[in-house]
Formats: structure tokens, C-alpha cells, sequence
């Protein structure tokens, strides 16, 4: 017992021996290097989220700073994010295995100065031509693939019982960063906090008529030096597991296994639609209610989503992740019901001259305000499915009492069930591009976003029939 307390104590930063799964081991010094790693992991990641948000509140914006976008053109920016995010996470997914957790939140944290420098500097000319402004919102993606390398690497740290609240914890305080990005930049932008090393301020026309001075590129800018702090925190205080290393073949594994695919069909219905509301909304609100100041409002849907997310996970590690999945695909299908219900009407709402006619604001921000909880719960809950489906599958293969075969089980389990998570979370964040770009494809063909909801409501009712037949009905193939 003495040599593995010694063996297990870091040297440097490279953990040697790392058995979460074993109690003693996680009591005497596991539990207390996990928590290390995860409150570092958390600001990295809450910056991640800040900096592939920027565009859903810099591109509300950029009409009144004299930018000739068309809607279309908007929505593909706040769309475009999501877009790069996710391919990166295909890629970040299997790169903690390779590189060790620690350097490699270290390098991709610093990575995020890089669009939030340019996007700083390229709002303060609204000659700047639409593919720069492009480019620069496809490189906010650096933020949007952190999140599959920061799953992965936590999911190392934790024993089977308490992922679902570890990955929770992780991921529901980074989520933050989308809340807290659109409510901060409406602050930040209307000081000079910067001085003469921030640049000029545009003039701008305020809501009553009078001219306005703003600083738009301090919604960027003042993300800098936490960015850069963030980063020496992962380099010097984070750890490495040497057990946790693997090559993408032995991770490649996944992709035999269906439950893989499963899962991310499932987690792109509620990650997707957590980060595809939260670029999407504030564009649709502007759109749909003219007199309602969209970034008032907009920051208190990725709040409650994110605050939901560990509650998600706790549950699920109480109730069962799929039961949990289950109930709240069908919450997520009647939130968007209601949302319709409340909408404004007429014919070609947004060619309107005056804004659409109708409609309760009222009600439609209080039906969101229930979609972003539910995809917060069931971030949560399809987060805890996911390692645990994997262990308990090679868990299932292993002969009751060989405690070699059991080791290698685990291992092999929380290898793959890493993998999964980023994975998952890869094809998950698509729906961050293509929930706001639905609205606006919706908007150009029928003049308002009905058709895209009544597609995502139908969405969400084959998870729920996906999620029944294979884990949560009885005598499910993968109870979980």
C-alpha cells in the first residue's frame, strides 16, 4: 500500500499510477489531484465558450456599426463558429491520449488569442471585407473543439460513480462562458477600459436617436489576459496520466461500435441545441420582436442551460442517464411546440417594413428559457451515458474474479469512453451551425423560422423513440 502512495504521488507532472476505480486509492490522494485538474479545467473551458460565442453577440452588432450584411449573411457568422468548432473537436477528441491532458489544454487554450485579437481589431473598420470577418469567425472554432479534449481529459479523473457529476461540473461552468460573453460585451463596449492600447471608439446611433460612442472591439480584447493566465495555470498546475496514453488506433475503436453513433445522434439534439440556440437566438429575437433589445435578454438562456448541466448529470447519476434522457427529449419536443405557439404571424414576417405583428415575446422567451434548460439536463445526462456504456461493455467480457482482466477492462472502458465523449461532442456541436443557419435558410424560403422549428420538434421525438428502445426500455440493450 505504501509503494503505490508513493509510486501514485506526481513527479512533475505525469501521474504514474492512476486507479480511480479503486477506493482507497481515490480517498488517500486521487480525489484531491482530480479536483486540481478540474478547477483548472473549468476557466480554460469557460474561456473556450467565450471565445466561440463572440459572434453571436458581435454580429448583432454590426449593422449599427455600418457593416452591409445582408440577415443571411449575419446568421452564417454566428453559424460559422459552430461549424469549424466541431470539425476541430473530430480531431481534439484523440489528441489528450496522444499529447497527456496537460499540455495539450495548456497549447489550445492559448490558441484562443489568436480570433480574439483579430476580431478585436478587425470591428474597428467596417470596410473590413465579409470573408476576413469570416475567416476570423471560423477561427472562434479553436474555442469550440477545447470542449471534446476537456471532456476526455477530465473523464480520466473520475471514478464510474461520480463522471456524471465531474463532467457535469466541467462542462456546465464552461458553458457559462456563453452567457456570461452576451452579457458582458454590452458592458465592456461602452468604456475605453483600455485607454490608448485599445484603439479608437465608432460612433453609432443609440436606441432614442442620439449618437453614441462604443468600443466594439473590447468585446474581444478583454478576454486577453484571462486567455493567457488560463493557459500558464494548465501548463504549471495540471497533470499528465501515463496510463491515459494511446495511440488513435487503439482509440479508433469507437467507431465499430454502433452505440458510438447512438450516442452522438442523441447529444447532437441537446449539446446542438444548446450552442445552436445560443448563436441563434439573439438573431431570431431581433428579428422577430424589433422593440425587444435582444443582448437584455439573450445571456439568460445559455445561463440556465449551463446552471442545468450538473444538475443533468446528477440526476442521471441517481436516476439513470437514460431515464433522465428519456423524459427530457420529450420536455425539449413541448418546449418547441409552445415556442411556436407564441411566435408572431402573418405572411413573410421579416420583410415586414414595421416587424412582424403579433405574438407574445413574453411567452416566446419563457418557452426558450425551458428549451435551454432541458438541453442543459440532457447534456448532463447523455455526458453520463456515454463512459458509462463503454466500461460496462467491457466490463460485461470479463471473467467474475480476474482482477488482471478487470484492470485491463477498465482501462480499455475509460480509453474508449473518452474517445466516445470528444467524439460525441464533435458531431454534436454541429447543430451549433446548423440550428442558427436553419433559421435563416427558414426565413429566406418562408419568411419566418416555423419550418425549422417543426423540424427540430420532430427531432427530438426520434430521440426520444432512440433513447427508449435502447436504454431506457426494459430489457434494453444497453441499460444505462
Amino acid at each position: 500500500m505504501t509503494t503505490t502512495s508513493k509510486a501514485a504521488t506526481p513527479r512533475g507532472h505525469v501521474l504514474q499510477i492512476w486507479t480511480p476505480e479503486d477506493k482507497a486509492f481515490w480517498e488517500r490522494e486521487g480525489e484531491a489531484i482530480a479536483r486540481i485538474n478540474l478547477w483548472i479545467s473549468v476557466p480554460a473551458l469557460f474561456l473556450a465558450f467565450v471565445v466561440w460565442q463572440l459572434w453571436s453577440v458581435i454580429a448583432v452588432n454590426l449593422p449599427a456599426l455600418g457593416f452591409q450584411y445582408s440577415t443571411d449573411q449575419l446568421f452564417l457568422l454566428a453559424a460559422a463558429p459552430a461549424l469549424s468548432g466541431a470539425t476541430l473537436r473530430i480531431f481534439y477528441s484523440f489528441m489528450v491520449p496522444i499529447f497527456g491532458g496537460r499540455r495539450w489544454t495548456a497549447m489550445v487554450t492559448a490558441s484562443l488569442l489568436i480570433p480574439a485579437l483579430g476580431i478585436g481589431f478587425a470591428v474597428q473598420d467596417n470596410a473590413t471585407p465579409y470573408w476576413v470577418m469570416l475567416t476570423l469567425a471560423l477561427l472562434c472554432g479553436f474555442g469550440g473543439g477545447n470542449f471534446s479534449s476537456s471532456m476526455s481529459n477530465i473523464s480520466y479523473f473520475f471514478p464510474k460513480e461520480r463522471k456524471g457529476s465531474a463532467l457535469g461540473v466541467n462542462a456546465g461552468l464552461g458553458n457559462l462562458g456563453v452567457s456570461v460573453v452576451q452579457f458582458m460585451s454590452p458592458l465592456v463596449i461602452t468604456a475605453g477600459v483600455f485607454g490608448i492600447f485599445g484603439g479608437q471608439p465608432q460612433l453609432i446611433v443609440g436606441p432614442d436617436g442620439e449618437q453614441m460612442q462604443i468600443w466594439a472591439q473590447n468585446a474581444a480584447f478583454i478576454w486577453v489576459p484571462w486567455i493567457a493566465i488560463a493557459a500558464l495555470a494548465a501548463w504549471f498546475g495540471m497533470h499528465d496520466i501515463a496510463d491515459a496514453r494511446a495511440s488513435f488506433r487503439e482509440q479508433a475503436a469507437i467507431f465499430r461500435n454502433k452505440h458510438n453513433w447512438i450516442m452522438c445522434f442523441l447529444y447532437l439534439g441537446t449539446f446542438g441545441s444548446f450552442i445552436g440556440f445560443s448563436a441563434g437566438f439573439p438573431l431570431l429575437t431581433k428579428g422577430l420582436f424589433p422593440a425587444v433589445n435582444p443582448l437584455a435578454y439573450a445571456w439568460l438562456g445559455p445561463l440556465v442551460g449551463a446552471l442545468t448541466r450538473p444538475f443533468g448529470g446528477w440526476l442521471a447519476d441517481r436516476l439513470g442517464g437514460a431515464r433522465v434522457t428519456f423524459w427530457n427529449f420529450i420536455a425539449m419536443a413541448l418546449a418547441v411546440l409552445g415556442v411556436l405557439l407564441f411566435l408572431p404571424h402573418g405572411a413573410n414576417t421579416y420583410a415586414m417594413p414595421f416587424g412582424p405583428s403579433g405574438g407574445s415575446f413574453a411567452g416566446f422567451f419563457l418557452m426558450f428559457m425551458v428549451l435551454f434548460c432541458t438541453t442543459g439536463i440532457g447534456n448532463g445526462s447523455t455526458f453520463r451515458m456515454i463512459p458509462v456504456i463503454f466500461l460496462n461493455q467491457k466490463l460485461a467480457s470479463v471473467a467474475s474474479g480476474d482482477k488482471a482482466a478487470e484492470a485491463r477492462a477498465i482501462r480499455d472502458g475509460n480509453t474508449e469512453g473518452a474517445a466516445a465523449l470528444g467524439f460525441a461532442a464533435a458531431l454534436g456541436a454541429y447543430g451549433g451551425f446548423f440550428i442558427p443557419k436553419s433559421f435563416g435558410s427558414s426565413i429566406a424560403a418562408t419568411g419566418g423560422p416555423e419550418l425549422a422549428l417543426w423540424l427540430f420538434s420532430l427531432f427530438y421525438l426520434i430521440s426520444v423513440a432512440v433513447t427508449w428502445w435502447y436504454y431506457a426500455r426494459k430489457q434494453a440493450e444497453m441499460p444505462c
